[in-house]
């Protein structure tokens, strides 16, 4: 399945940063995490720590996936909006969700500093502006939603938006929570950090078979075997086959960058932006002092995508982005295109599965897949020692 197109502005800033072996003999562990992108890098390092001898599978270089492909833009906020998701799981799941989103993104912020990753991570603020003048009111409802229950969010008009931003919008909701970083180098860097401390790391590996009866055996192509007592699958959309049951639309979304030294850098850089059009328009700055753009997501083919429609819809958000900025001087230096993953109602798939005993799935779909993975780092180590209590376990289940 091809997750993005070769393109990828991550992989052509960063190169790969470090290769391992494939796996060449058989062997055997605790817990197999299958996927080396930045979910398998999160969960493989909260394994570790929590001392389990873990070893990570992927049949790619790592972080080559949909990990390069990434916006990596850190929301709490969920595709869903809070009003639409308290009608579906009740209120108080809702503002679950959405504080843990929040909660994410200290702990990921912890985790760079402690380990002094350089990754470009940067706090930021998050906008969220109404696309059109119909959806002011339910963005309006938004925001008092978010207010009754603590966020930190204030409403600004279209003045003061046009005021801070140079940004010619509807109005929106500022909130006070959001972050970015290279996910790319943030996966390689923290994978290599945990090999020196005795994680087994294992690319250009493919999986022919898995056995789940205890213990797991699991085939590769090069005719050997890795047994093991659990499997984490961190594997993404690639893992939607699996399943009898459809869990999630697989869409292309297009993104692109700005040459350095953008004129508004200083005005936007503290700042994410999206809207609430379906779908959404999004972008931030980089800590190189571009401006990134995503969106115009369309249903996602499996042989691959073609520069025909990657350059039309890399034009076509060009366009809304001197729209909203009529003073910006944005050149295109690259663009790409990478596959995500939609759910029903915004959340991911945390947990197991009764049709693979003794797997374990962390699957973050949708815009706040890194997010979803931070908490599956906690999640995880309750399944493994067997601790139903979380109520994010119940909102984020199969079968839901």
């Amino acid at each position: 399945m091809k997750l993005r197109t070769p393109e990828s502005f991550w992989l052509l800033k960063n190169g790969i940063l470090h290769s391992y072996p494939s796996l060449n003999e058989d062997s055997s562990c605790d817990i197999a995490v299958l996927g080396a992108g930045i979910t398998g890098a999160l969960i493989s390092h909260a394994l570790l720590r929590a001392g389990y001898d873990t070893v990570v599978i992927d049949r790619r270089d790592v972080g080559t996936g949909s990990s390069s492909a990434t916006t990596s833009m850190l929301q709490y906020e969920i595709d869903t909006p809070l009003t639409q998701l308290a009608e579906m799981i009740g209120e108080e799941g809702a503002v679950t969700c959405y504080r843990a989103g929040i909660e994410s993104i200290r702990t990921l912020h912890a985790l760079v500093e402690k380990e002094q990753i350089d990754c470009g991570f940067e706090l930021k603020q998050s906008l969220q502006v109404s696309h059109s003048t119909k959806g002011i009111a339910s963005l309006k409802e938004e925001y008092l939603l978010r207010k009754k229950h603590g966020f930190q969010v204030e409403w600004l008009t279209s003045e003061e938006i046009g005021q801070r931003y140079q940004m010619a919008s509807h109005p929106g909701i500022l909130s006070a929570a959001g972050a970015s970083l290279d996910a790319f180098q943030f996966a390689h860097r923290l994978l290599y950090r945990n090999q020196q401390r005795g994680l087994r790391i294992y690319d250009h590996t493919d999986i022919l078979k898995i056995d789940y009866q205890g213990p797991v055996v699991i085939e590769t192509d090069g005719g050997y075997r890795l047994t093991c007592k659990r499997v984490v699958f961190c594997t993404g959309f690639e893992t939607v086959k699996m399943f009898r049951k459809k869990i999630a639309d697989i869409v292309t979304t297009f993104a692109l960058v700005s040459e350095q030294e953008l004129n508004l850098y200083d005005q936007l850089k503290d700042t994410l932006i999206w809207d609430t059009g379906d779908p959404y328009i999004y972008m931030r700055t980089t800590d190189d002092r571009r401006l990134l753009i995503g969106g115009e997501d369309v249903p996602h083919k499996y042989n691959g995508f073609t520069d025909k429609l990657k350059n039309k819809k890399a034009n076509t958000l060009i366009a809304k982005v001197r729209q909203l900025f009529p003073t910006i001087r944005f050149t295109e230096d690259y663009n790409w295109a990478g596959a995500f993953g939609n759910t029903k109602d915004g959340l991911p798939y945390i947990g197991e599965h009764p049709d693979f005993p003794n797997a374990i799935f962390v699957l973050g779909f949708g815009g706040n897949g890194i997010t979803f993975s931070v908490q599956g780092m906690r999640l995880v180590l309750k399944l493994l020692a067997r601790e139903q209590n979380d109520p994010l376990l119940t909102h984020y289940r199969f079968n839901r």
